[in-house]
């Protein structure tokens, strides 16, 4: 791994591994996009480190990360992207107050509070593990007739 000087900020550049995203995406929402350009979707994505490039010794290149999408999930509904829209903003208000628009920061200490009114009506972990079981009884009961 390449020590960076405090003064090197590497750029961020996007790889072609989007699969996570098309996935993610209603087929609705991929013919928005499509149809209407200008459309906006809301999204979560995590974004995993896949290489870097120009930071050896003697080497005269700024120093690059190529980033890959590895989770994403878009908001499906109206509720879900206001509240996606709403803690991006808390988000950036918190990165202007530290001063840190211009350069990562750690941004505010709790954005997912801003998301706390919606999560609270999506299913829990164990309502999802119910919910694939009882999938899973219906199709074995189906085999067993």
């Amino acid at each position: 791994m390449p020590k960076l000087s405090p003064a090197d900020v590497p750029e961020v550049k996007l790889d072609a591994g989007a699969a996570h995203i098309e996935a993610s995406l209603s087929r609705d929402q991929r013919r928005g996009l499509f149809e209407r350009p200008g459309t906006t979707v809301y999204a979560i994505v995590a974004l995993t480190s896949k290489s870097y490039t120009g930071h050896a010794d003697g080497e005269d290149k700024d120093p690059q990360v190529k980033v890959r999408v590895t989770e994403c999930e878009v908001a499906r509904s109206t509720e879900d992207a206001a509240a996606l829209a709403d803690a991006k903003r808390a988000m950036w208000r918190g990165r202007q107050i530290d001063g840190t628009l211009d350069e990562v920061g750690e941004g505010p200490q709790r954005p997912d509070a801003a998301l706390l009114d919606v999560t609270a009506t999506k299913p829990t972990e164990d309502e999802l593990k119910a919910h694939k079981r009882a999938v899973e009884d219906r199709r074995r009961n189906e085999y067993v007739r």
